[in-house]
This record gives structure tokens, C-alpha cells and sequence, in this order.
């Protein structure tokens, strides 16, 4: 399959990524209160500010736009870049030092594989910048895991953290090509391609779990990011997105319901299933709230 403008689809999927972002980040604070607000659906208001997540998402979609394709070494500078920038959008402390040490000239390859002991961050960051480029190379199943595999790599050199991005960037691709489609499909696809790992495995058994069942009984089994992993955050967001391909909205509160990692979690989710649903199923105040990615000094057009 061939997409006509896949920089346009990329940048669609950098759309819901910004917005879960921004909306997820306004689901912290005291659990009661948070809960509450979930339950009755009361937004935040004023602006809603794109965390770590969405300027890492803005790197990957502005090295597609230059080169059309993950170039690792440029991919680094963009991110040590943009972290110089602003480095108070969320980093965590992996993240810091990461970023601080490529931004003093340090290779990425070398920095990377040798945090936590020389064995790479297994980090949910690969994971939650993945989208665009699964929408950007939708309908090439090899090149999506090849891409989705050299961005996770700059910071995440982890074989689950690269497993996690992979995921998602397949998830994001089956959307963008198929538009609305069952869960079984959409697992089915993903599993079929993800790396073996713990990821690969947590996402079959997401596969097997209902919407029916309670949203603590969900976490319970797969996680919610609390750890920071990818295997403890993609196959919730996958789960997420699977059972909301045809509505951002719903999908988006179903993220958060699941307190944990919210605004990663809901971040991944936003960058699938913004291709599968379309803009339309954004409501207009959440768009209108949201910090515009395409206005900030990270991206390049």
C-alpha cells in the first residue's frame, strides 16, 4: 500500500498523541479527587499543557519531514536539542542524564546501552513516540518494525522497550490503514509481528480480557505504567485502544480510568486510534485547551 501524504498521517498521529498527553497530565493529584473527576467526567480548566512525551513525538516527526526515514544519529541531536529547549516538560531521571550526556557529545549508542548496568532502559519512552511512525509507514509491516526498532534504540536500547515501540507502531499503522476494526483484528495483527518478549506476551493476554470487565480487575492483570516499563504500560494502552478504534474520546477517558502512567498511557493511545476514528471524534474544547504542538519551538514544519 502506498499512502499518499504519510508526513500528513504522521502528523495526524502526533495530533492524538499531543492531546492524550496534555489531557492525561491533568489526571494527577489526590486519588479521591482524581477518581471522582474520571467518573463524572469533569475536564480541567484553562490550558493544558504536552508533556516529555508529545516534544519526543515532535523530534521523531520532525526527522520523517527531513529525511523520511529514522536517521539514529540526527534523531539524537533532535532530542538532546528540544530537551535543551525546555528540560521541565516531565523528563524522568533516565531521560535527564540520557539527553544531558548526547547534548555534551557523547554518542547516543554509547549512552544509551550502557544506563542500568550496561543492559538499556526498558522504559515506556520508546514506546510513547512510536505512533507517527507507524502511521507514517502504514502498509509496510517490515518497515515500521525496522523504524519503530532504530528511534526506540536512541534511548531505550532495552529489547522490551524496543518490543513495546514496535507495538505501538504497529497498532498505529493497522489503524491508519483500516480504519475502525474488531479487537480481535487489531491483537491479532500486533501479535503476530511484535518481537518475543514479556511485551508480546502481556499484549496476547490483553487480548483475552473483555471491556466488560472492571477497570481495576484490567490493571491488576496488565499493569498501568506505575513501573515505568513497557511491559507494564503498552499492553494496557493497547488494550485501551483496541476497544475505542472508532472513538479518540472514549478511548482517552477509558486511558486514564486506569491511573498509572496517565498522560503516557493516554499519549500512546491518542497517537492509534486518532488514525482509526479521525479528528471529528476529538471534541472541539479538548483541541482548543491543548498546547498546539505545531506552534511550539520544537517543531520545524
Amino acid at each position: 500500500m502506498t499512502v499518499n501524504n504519510p508526513l500528513l498521517s504522521a502528523k495526524k498521529s502526533l495530533l492524538g498523541l499531543s492531546i492524550g498527553d496534555a489531557f492525561g497530565e491533568t489526571f494527577f493529584g489526590k486519588e479521591d479527587i482524581i477518581a471522582d473527576r474520571i467518573r463524572y467526567k469533569e475536564l480541567q480548566a484553562g490550558d493544558w499543557l504536552f508533556t516529555d512525551d508529545t516534544v519526543m513525538g515532535i523530534g521523531v516527526y520532525n526527522i520523517l519531514a527531513e529525511y523520511g526515514e529514522i536517521k539514529q544519529d540526527q534523531l539524537a541531536k533532535a532530542f538532546a536539542a528540544n530537551y535543551l529547549l525546555d528540560d521541565y516538560r516531565g523528563y524522568g531521571g533516565t531521560a535527564h542524564a540520557i539527553l544531558r550526556d548526547i547534548g555534551t557529545g557523547k554518542h547516543w549508542q554509547e549512552v544509551s546501552s550502557n544506563v542500568f548496568d550496561g543492559m538499556g532502559s526498558m522504559g515506556n519512552g520508546g514506546a510513547m513516540r512510536s505512533g507517527p511512525i507507524g502511521a507514517y509507514f502504514q502498509g509496510n509491516v517490515e518497515k515500521v518494525m525496522e523504524q519503530a526498532s532504530l528511534a526506540a534504540a536512541v534511548t531505550h536500547f532495552h529489547p522490551e522497550a524496543i518490543a513495546g515501540a514496535v507495538a505501538v507502531a504497529l497498532a498505529a499503522s493497522i489503524c491508519a490503514e483500516c480504519g475502525p476494526l474488531p479487537a480481535e483484528q487489531f491483537f491479532k495483527f500486533i501479535v503476530q509481528h511484535t518481537p518475543e518478549s514479556d511485551v508480546k506476551y502481556k499484549i496476547k493476554k490483553a487480548a483475552t480480557l473483555p471491556l466488560s470487565y472492571d477497570i481495576r480487575t484490567i490493571v491488576s492483570i496488565l499493569g498501568n505504567g506505575m513501573q515505568l516499563t513497557a511491559q507494564d504500560t503498552v499492553p494496557f494502552a493497547l488494550w485501551c485502544a483496541a476497544h475505542h478504534t472508532g472513538d479518540v474520546e472514549a478511548a482517552l477517558w477509558k486511558a486514564v480510568s486506569g491511573l498509572g502512567d496517565r498522560d503516557t498511557i493516554a499519549a500512546i493511545v491518542g497517537s492509534i486510534v486518532v488514525l482509526s476514528a479521525g479528528e471529528h471524534t476529538i471534541p472541539t474544547q479538548w483541541i482548543r485547551q491543548t498546547e498546539q504542538f505545531d506552534r511550539s519551538p520544537f517543531f520545524k514544519g
